[in-house]
């Protein structure tokens, strides 16, 4: 992705708050703002917001899954589904 369009001074922020919003929400894409010529924040609007966290979590739990795997702590689906099984029919 190419966010050259989407560097924006802090001034501009300032100045054009509600319009930035706006395009955000519309484009979904980040825009960075920068202070004094430095990237300082991105700004995303909700959507993408949540879809990132979700994402994150997803990976976390992908990684989680594969040092599992990677420290052997692993069982046949069958056992897992009976435990499960057995377990919900206690409660």
């Amino acid at each position: 992705m190419n966010y050259t369009n989407q560097i924006k001074p802090i001034s501009y922020l300032k100045a054009n708050a509600a319009e930035v919003l706006d395009t955000l929400t519309q484009s979904r894409e980040p825009l960075v703002i920068t202070q004094n010529g430095e990237a300082k924040a991105v700004l995303q609007d909700v959507a993408s917001y949540n879809e990132t966290q979700e994402t994150m979590a997803l990976l976390k739990i992908l990684a989680l899954g594969n040092r599992d795997l990677e420290e052997g702590r692993i069982a046949p689906a069958d056992d897992v589904f009976t435990r499960a099984r057995n377990r919900n029919t206690k409660e």
